[in-house]
């Protein structure tokens, strides 16, 4: 992909993120420096909220973008049923979490906001994922050896819970595991011109 100059910088902890990016072969620095505060308005649909907390991590970068910077920021959500899930705070959170999942279809909310210096770009994708019927010696072992803490919904699909666990998806894998990189690519291309 020809960048036309730009800079990509990933403003993103999250190891699976730096890894999917990485995987389109664009260039990228990473810089996670954040202001924002993770908190969402309680009366906006579910499924909105990743675009919002996208949107809020781009906002909150720590300092004015250059001409030639673009920052990508994402954030993604589990929802089961009318139950949003994010990253669980213990093991026993966790595992109410994988217990809420077991034997149900689940949706996967991936947001992705690109910005500059002068504009941004948010888009989001779902993709549907289910489980079949975790006995609760699966769940304890997966958050013992695991310790999914740092995922929405505390599971990722390209670790153990998802090998044993996930009978069927509908829609993009990557999204599931945390970077639409279909969406990033399209929505750079978009962006730069």
């Amino acid at each position: 992909m020809d960048l036309k100059g730009k800079k990509i910088i990933l403003g993103s902890h999250s190891p699976r993120r730096q890894e999917l990016l990485s995987g389109l072969g664009i260039d990228f620095t990473i810089d996670t420096g954040n202001t924002f505060e993770e908190v969402f308005p309680q009366d906006i649909p579910h499924s909105q909220v990743p675009a919002v907390m996208s949107e809020g991590k781009s906002f909150g970068f720590h300092r004015p973008l250059e001409q030639d910077e673009i920052l990508l920021t994402s954030d993604t959500m589990v929802l089961c049923g009318s139950k949003m899930m994010g990253k669980p705070h213990s093991p026993e959170e966790a595992a109410s979490m994988l217990r809420a999942l077991s034997g149900r279809w689940h949706e996967v909310v991936t947001a992705i906001t690109l910005r500059d210096c002068n504009r941004h770009l948010t888009e989001s994708d779902t993709a549907r994922v289910h489980f079949r019927e975790l006995t609760e010696e699966e769940i304890s072992y997966y958050i013992e050896r695991y310790r999914p803490f740092d995922k929405a919904g505390a599971y990722g699909i390209q670790e153990w819970i998802g090998y044993v666990g996930i009978t069927g998806i509908e829609g993009s894998f990557f999204t599931i595991m945390g970077l639409p990189v279909h969406l990033v690519y399209s929505s750079l291309l978009e962006f730069i011109g």
